[in-house]
Formats: C-alpha cells, sequence, structure tokens
C-alpha cells in the first residue's frame, strides 16, 4: 500500500455502501466492501468499478489511480476477512439502530486494528450506535449525500466520547478522497443537511399535492432557482449579499414581512396518509417515467459540471 492510502472496509453493499467503495477506489485506496445478506452484494464490484469510471470520464478522479483501486477491490465471505487489516470501516448498512449497533459492537473483536469507525447514518446520534461498543472513542457519524461519490459534503458528528484526534483524521482522510467535511456541533434529529432538505422538500410536496405546480415544474423551480444560487453562496450568503453594502440587516429591513408571511402559510403537516402518498408517487412517475436512466446520468454530468466551476472559482 502506497504512503497517503488508507485500507477501507465497508459494511453494507447498497447504493450508499457502493458509493463509498466507488470513492476510495477512484482514488487508488485498497476495498474490501462486505454484506451479510449474499445477494445484496451480487453484482457489487461490477457497479463499484462502472461508478469509479464514471468518475474518470466525469474529470473527478485519474485513470491510474481508479485502475489501482479497481485492482484492489476485495469482496470476502466474512466480516472478520473483511475488517480484521482495516484502517477505516465505513457502517453503510439500512437505518435499523439495533442492527447498527450489533455490528459495531461485533466490530470490538473483528477489527482492532481500525483507527476510526464511521456511521453514515441519516438519523441516529453517535451516541446511539456507539451505545454497546467498548471503543465509543473510535466511532462518529460521517454521513454523505446521495450520490456519495460525486457530492463533496460530508456531515460529522462526534459525541463527547470521541476521540478529538479521530475526528481531525477523518477530516484528513476525506479531504484526500476530495471530500469537505463540516462539523456539526450539536446533535439533532436528521442532521443539518437533511433538516433542510426535509423542510424544503415538504412545502415542495406541498405544492404538488395541492395542484399549485406539476412535479417537473416543481423541480425545476429548486434547481434553477433557490438550489443554484445557494450551491454558490448558500442561504445567508445569498441573502447577505443581495442587500449590497447593507448586508443582511439591509435584506431583512426590506423583505423580513414577505418571508413572514409566507411562513404563516408554509405546510406544517409531519405525516402523509396513503391516499396522498399515491398521488405523490403518480405525479412523480408520470414526470419522469422511462427517462430515469438518461435522467440520471445527464444529473451525474451537471453534478461535475457545477463541481468543476466551483473549484475553478474558489481558485481565482
Amino acid at each position: 500500500m502506497s504512503d497517503g492510502q488508507v485500507k477501507v472496509a465497508v459494511i453494507g453493499a447498497g447504493t450508499i455502501g457502493r458509493g463509498w467503495a466507488a470513492t476510495c477506489v477512484a482514488a487508488g485506496w485498497p476495498v474490501s466492501i462486505f454484506d451479510n445478506n449474499g445477494n445484496a452484494a451480487q453484482g457489487a464490484p461490477e457497479e463499484i468499478a462502472e461508478r469509479a469510471q464514471l468518475l474518470v470520464q466525469l474529470g473527478r478522479a485519474k485513470q491510474a489511480d481508479a485502475d489501482r483501486g479497481i485492482a484492489q477491490l476485495e469482496i470476502p465471505g466474512s466480516l472478520l476477512k473483511a475488517t480484521r487489516e482495516a484502517q477505516w470501516i465505513i457502517e453503510a448498512i439500512h437505518e435499523d439502530l439495533i442492527a447498527k449497533q450489533k455490528l459495531i459492537e461485533m466490530l470490538d473483536s473483528t477489527s482492532v486494528r481500525a483507527r476510526a469507525i464511521t456511521s453514515s447514518s441519516t438519523s441516529f446520534s453517535t451516541p446511539d450506535v456507539a451505545a454497546r461498543t467498548r471503543h465509543p472513542d473510535r466511532v462518529m457519524i460521517a454521513h454523505p449525500l446521495n450520490p456519495p461519490e460525486l457530492i463533496p459534503l460530508i456531515e460529522l458528528v462526534a459525541s463527547p466520547e470521541t476521540d478529538h484526534a479521530l475526528v481531525e483524521l477523518v477530516k484528513a482522510w476525506l479531504r484526500a478522497l476530495g471530500k469537505i467535511p463540516i462539523t456539526v456541533k450539536k446533535p439533532v434529529p436528521g442532521h443539518v443537511v437533511g433538516r433542510i432538505a426535509a423542510a424544503v422538500w415538504r412545502e415542495a410536496i406541498d405544492l404538488v399535492l395541492n395542484d399549485v405546480i406539476d412535479v417537473d415544474d416543481l423541480d425545476r423551480c429548486v434547481s434553477l432557482g433557490p438550489a443554484l444560487g445557494w450551491a454558490a453562496a448558500g442561504p445567508h450568503l445569498t441573502y447577505h449579499l443581495a442587500a449590497g453594502d447593507r448586508g443582511v440587516s439591509g435584506f431583512l429591513q426590506v423583505l423580513l414581512s414577505s418571508f413572514e408571511k409566507s411562513w404563516e402559510s408554509l405546510a406544517d403537516w409531519s405525516t402523509i396518509d396513503p391516499r396522498q402518498q399515491r398521488k405523490l408517487i403518480h405525479a412523480v412517475e408520470k414526470a419522469y417515467d422511462g427517462k430515469i436512466e438518461v435522467i440520471r446520468a445527464a444529473r451525474d454530468r451537471r453534478l461535475a459540471g457545477m463541481l468543476k466551476g466551483l473549484e475553478e472559482s474558489r481558485r481565482e
């Protein structure tokens, strides 16, 4: 193993696990991926290699690194074989707290060399997932966004028992993979990205269910509207810049009342009944029927293009 490479074990061969594996493979790192469900692991090497090669095609990885990573990719037949040499273990199983706790407890005996165990959980806290381990100091949440191999942001959520030096080490590993780690200072359900996404999506769903707008036009409203501005600046900075020299103080003086009027009528429900679910599913499927593979490829190209533009602008 070359200097700077990290031996990684990914536990869970679903979409997120394969995305993590593709990220590391594309960087040339040695990766083992294991899933207790043998059926889930079927086709994993091929898909991981395809996703790593796509990163090369999109300019997000180097061909030599991807070739080296693909050649080193392993699919061991047991958790012990997958993790015994790993420096970094990435838990990416389904969102089941008891299953995650049991897995991390098992890693106490199978992964004595691991410096870090990170959970990809979208909703559980680090104390939750580390509740049964004897080594909570090496456990933390590292939550990716989908697709993990393309979206650079990773939410890190430690606990009071997490080793502070470990947090810095994981940040360094993530940066070496081209990721942008951010630290969530205080655990909240859904972390930060999940909460923002849930709030926006609830309003988006409500507008569709109330026949205000069609699904495809709603998606354009978000992707070509606030999402485009927020990709460049984020919400607070966007509004801080919007008022010129007056900054956010001037923005609030002029436009706060209009936001407050909108807030008064925003959706505030917390569940969707079966009838509404069926209506939403029908609307989304009708909008994108037969187009998913073409749209997914276009989405990936757009993401890569936007990331390249953002990175180039930062270097200017």
